[in-house]
């Protein structure tokens, strides 16, 4: 990731020195700029991700080369994004599985062949989304693992677009046999397909997803034009370059802005690298799976991000979610209080 200024900052640590020199980083950029630490102590890192927390920064990379480590922290806050005002409970998230017949080795929940399937079952999913009538979803999201190794996907599917408008993640590669018969049963206007394509080439994609994989694919993007689904394709990127790349690709092709998107790859789950985010760098969007209710997708298999193991009834996980969002909030301001220093 690049940085708008770089501090090298050697064998020093919050014990001998570093702290006068972040107070002088600070003193120097503009919210929103991005500062770049390297050092060559990795024991740094927990200590400047408090700081960074008490401090109103976001520590975004971390990253370990040649002996060194670098971090990346973004100062003060950024404009927020009009999509980040919705109500908590307007969107809601469904790991109906976690195998998967792909292995990315940057999956945020470690899905993979050899996972456990850890199903949330078409019952559950049937109660939850008769339940989320009642309480205001105006989006679900489906994914996992791979919802397509499902059986029953069509099922589960039909249940969630009864309620509302349902997005499914995939990498499209089983839209075959049975399951392209599910797919032929279900509403064109209540499913969008999101489909995961990292690059514009097989190289990069397949380096992360497996050999052979961006072809299949792509194979799986025509299968659902065909049949007159939208599509939308979604990007995990690492770089900036990256993310141009495809940018760049996606206006060749012509596809809608709101038809695409390009994420960075989380420091979650399988993944070495990349954006390390914490429940307070999150806006929270309820999510479900087999082992109870998370704030956010991007961390459901991450004890810290747990909100209750209870799914049911659905408007009191909703409550649970919305009541920690709540204390969020206040630990925030509790610390803008304490730590006035002049």
């Amino acid at each position: 990731m690049k940085a708008d200024l770089d501090l090298d900052i050697g064998r020093k640590t919050f014990s001998s020195g570093l702290l006068p020199e972040l107070i002088a980083v600070l003193r120097r950029v503009r919210p929103g700029d991005l500062v770049a630490v390297v050092g060559d102590e990795e024991s740094v890192g927990p200590e400047l991700e408090t700081w960074c927390r008490f401090t109103g920064n976001t520590l975004l990379e971390t990253t370990v080369a040649n002996g060194r480590s670098r971090w990346v922290f973004r100062c003060g806050t950024v404009p927020v994004s009009p999509l980040d005002n919705r109500p908590v409970g307007t969107r809601l998230w469904l790991y109906t599985n976690f195998h998967c017949n792909l292995c990315c080795d940057y999956c945020c929940v470690r899905s993979s062949p050899t996972a456990p399937r850890r199903e949330l079952g078409l019952d559950r999913v049937q109660r939850i989304a008769r339940e989320a009538a009642e309480l205001g979803v105006k989006e679900i999201f489906v994914t996992g693992g791979e919802p397509f190794l499902l059986e029953n996907v069509g099922e589960v599917l039909a249940s969630c677009a009864a309620t509302a408008p349902t997005t499914v993640l995939t990498n499209a590669m089983l839209f075959t046999g049975r399951r392209a018969e599910s797919l032929q049963t279900l509403p064109r206007d209540r499913i969008v397909l999101q489909i995961s394509l990292d690059s514009a080439t097989p190289e990069l994609h397949d380096l992360h997803r497996g050999p052979g994989s961006w072809a299949r694919t792509l194979e799986g993007i025509q299968k659902a034009r065909e049949q007159g689904f939208r599509v939308r394709l979604a990007a995990t990127v690492s770089t900036d370059a990256e993310a141009e790349e495809f940018r760049q690709f996606l206006d060749e092709e012509k596809i809608a802005a709101e038809d695409r998107v390009i994420r960075r790859i989380a420091l979650r789950g399988s993944a070495a690298t990349g954006l390390a985010v914490s429940r307070a760098d999150l806006v929270p969007e309820v999510t479900i799976t087999a082992d109870g209710v998370y704030w956010h997708p991007v961390g459901a298999a991450d004890a810290d991000l747990l909100v209750t193991r209870d799914i049911f009834p659905l408007s009191e996980a909703f409550a649970a979610v919305r009541r920690a969002f709540e204390r969020e909030g206040e630990h925030t301001h509790k610390l803008a209080r304490i730590f006035n220093c002049a």
